[in-house]
């Protein structure tokens, strides 16, 4: 276990504590996307997401929605799971499935959505900081689909810093490396800001409870696992927490049915 002081912001549990935070939300969409964010709302961080009891859920990082009612959902991956494209098409589908009332038959008031994730690999192997992905026509890329929806993946190991803002640059390499020394060589002022927040998060006595009882609870479920001898089940309580379903680990103990829906997922045996 990581002492709180160690963690980055490609840790989950830190990234979640930094971004309810309105001001760190903001910082972080505004030089990701280059415009002006107001958000509407505080963040909400690690917020359950589920079209109906019989599917699966997914646990949003931090969903924010600003004065132009645009949604974003952001998440950091610390390793490649070999399922992001489609797991953030998963995470698309069931925000859109939100997005409009019961009886509503006029899809234009579909709000426009965001999926950002940031991690520290290089997803399509372009060596790019960010692959921002919109519809457009095969047969005429000119032609965009227009329908909303962005998905953006930035990648903290790119090599293109001439085709990206110098912050963006300076920005990913701090979610990697959250430390005063990597943000004392930055010149973005909110960066700057953004640590001194971030150092008041992590001597939180708070806080720090809370990162104890949660990696308690994951492993007791790891734990509970393997002392039953199950060894495809522990495999699958490690995939689970790799992925931070922690919800999903104690419904899987309880539930045979669900517990192998899982495995299947997962092609464990």
């Amino acid at each position: 276990m990581k002492d709180l002081k160690e963690l980055n912001l490609l840790d989950r549990f830190l990234f979640a504590e930094a971004m309810e935070d309105p001001q760190n939300m903001r910082d972080v969409l505004e030089i990701i996307l280059g415009k002006d964010v107001v958000l509407k709302h505080l963040p909400q961080t690690e917020k359950e997401a589920r079209i109906s009891p019989a599917y699966r859920f997914a646990k949003v990082d931090v969903w924010a929605k600003d004065t132009d009612e645009v949604v974003y959902d952001t998440e950091v991956q610390g390793t490649n799971t070999k399922n992001l494209p489609k797991r953030s098409r998963y995470y698309e589908s069931i925000i859109d499935a939100k997005l409009l009332k019961p009886g509503e038959r006029d899809f234009n008031k579909m709000n426009d959505i965001y999926i950002i994730l940031i991690a520290p690999f290089d997803l399509f192997g372009k060596r790019k900081y960010m692959y921002t992905f919109e519809m457009t026509c095969k047969e005429d890329p000119s032609v965009s689909l227009e329908d909303g929806a962005t998905r953006i993946f930035l990648n903290t190991h790119g090599e293109n810093p001439d085709e990206v803002s110098p912050e963006l640059v300076e920005l990913l390499h701090y979610i990697e490396h959250t430390t005063q020394d990597m943000a004392d060589g930055c010149k973005s002022e909110r960066i700057h800001k953004m640590q001194k927040r971030i150092c008041s998060i992590k001597s939180s006595e708070e806080v720090s409870v809370r990162y104890m009882q949660r990696w308690e609870e994951m492993e007791m479920e790891k734990d509970k696992a393997r002392a039953e001898g199950r060894n495809s089940i522990a495999k699958l309580m490690d995939k689970l927490l790799e992925e931070n379903r922690v919800d999903d680990c104690k419904r899987a103990v309880k539930d045979p049915e669900f517990c192998q829906k899982l495995m299947d997922e997962f092609g464990i045996e």
